[in-house]
């Protein structure tokens, strides 16, 4: 029996994800997740940037990965005038939370 010729192409992880509905749907989740963190980072005292990243949305609630308690407790100062800034620019963020990373 010979078997079919199977054609081997490299895809990037982008065009992978844009054909499952599902793939595509948490790319675009986390792209305006990036784009919101973005928006707001210049909120965020230089030398807290590192230590925190954009996480998930869901719904109107935001995610923001934190590296330690004591990050955490600055940025939950910080979180009334992110909200406020996410909404002027057409984000309605009703909530951000943060995640304290183990």
């Amino acid at each position: 029996m010979i078997k079919p010729q199977r054609r081997h192409f490299a895809v990037t992880v982008e065009q992978a994800a844009s054909e499952a509905p599902t793939l595509a749907s948490l790319v675009a989740l986390t792209r305006e997740s990036s784009t919101r963190f973005q928006l707001v980072e210049f909120l965020i005292p230089p030398m807290l940037r590192a230590s925190i990243k954009p996480g998930p949305i869901d719904g109107d609630q935001w995610c923001l990965l934190v590296a330690n308690n004591a990050c955490a407790a600055k940025m939950k100062q910080l979180l009334p005038a992110m909200a406020a800034h996410l909404r002027v620019k057409g984000y309605p963020t009703a909530d951000i939370r943060l995640k304290v990373l183990r």
